[in-house]
């Protein structure tokens, strides 16, 4: 069959199952297993698939028709430039969370310094920091075992060497302090939160995903717990839900952190909410 007609006919089906993003998705997953990239795919439809190609292609769309997300399919995504490494042990890294980086470089640009990323995941967040940053070193943490190989391979990958990776528990497993900023995308979702039974989130792991107290829980652990950690005039920087941003900046002026404000996403939300410790505690 043509690459095109494969195409369309990959679409429809996707469409025809509620993907928001039905062609798109076909083309992604096609590039995947043709190993090319979108243009060649304009330029070449008219080529014949193989038939190893055609039965590859149209397994991968049965499990997006099924729901399963497109970046555990492929087993990448790209963040921040980077491609990363993906897989079902941890959060697939979205727009959204470059807020958290944007809003960490303005605090690390022109100096050097350390950064500990909490909940790491794939190591998106630090290894975007750390490859815009090189003279920061940056520490990634991350309580799945599979979730810290995975953030390894993506270092060793991409050929970023400020960085490094450890499972724990939070701060559970760090002895170090003095850290210039803490960032953190937590579990933020209360356990009946309408999102975790749509889309992508439905396959990502809840424990990444859902916190207690309607989604605070780790958020005010984190506020709490990040001033032993943070040097004096130091940054943290915590990623929420488009709804918390106020209780975050509230807990922070709180526990005694200064110059406490929130950053939007690219949707206007209130997305990141940071504050500097000033070693004084209320």
């Amino acid at each position: 069959m043509r690459l095109d007609i494969l195409l369309a006919r990959a679409a429809t089906r996707l469409a025809d199952a509620g993907s928001p993003s039905a062609r798109l998705d076909a083309e992604v997953l096609l590039c995947h297993v043709l190993g090319v990239d979108r243009a060649w795919l304009y330029t070449w439809g008219d080529r014949e698939a193989d038939s190893f190609d055609q039965a590859r292609f149209e397994a991968l769309i049965a499990a997006r028709a099924a729901g399963h997300p497109v970046a555990y399919l492929t087993g990448e995504r790209e963040f921040w430039g980077l491609p990363l490494l993906t897989g079902p042990s941890t959060l697939i890294p979205r727009p959204d969370t470059e807020t958290l980086v944007a809003a960490a470089l303005s605090r690390m640009s022109g100096r050097a310094g350390r950064l500990l990323d909490l909940g790491t995941g794939t190591g998106a967040v630090a290894l975007a920091l750390a490859s815009e940053c090189p003279d920061w070193h940056a520490l990634g943490i991350d309580l799945n075992p599979d979730a810290v190989t995975l953030a390894k391979r993506n270092a060793e990958r991409l050929g970023i060497a400020n960085v490094g990776f450890r499972v724990g528990d939070w701060f559970a497993a760090l002895d170090e302090t003095g850290f210039d900023v803490i960032v953190a995308n937590p579990p933020y979702l209360s356990d009946d939160d309408p999102h975790l039974a749509l889309g992508d989130v439905r396959f990502e792991p809840r424990s990444a995903l859902v916190a207690r107290e309607r989604g605070l829980a780790d958020l005010h652990h984190l506020v709490d717990a990040s001033r032993d950690r943070l040097a004096s005039e130091g940054w943290l920087l915590l990623e929420h839900g488009a709804e918390q941003g106020a209780a975050v900046r509230e807990a922070l002026q709180a526990s005694g952190y200064r110059d406490v404000t929130s950053e939007r996403d690219l949707a206007g939300h209130e997305r990141v909410s940071l504050g500097r410790w000033t070693g004084e505690r209320r």
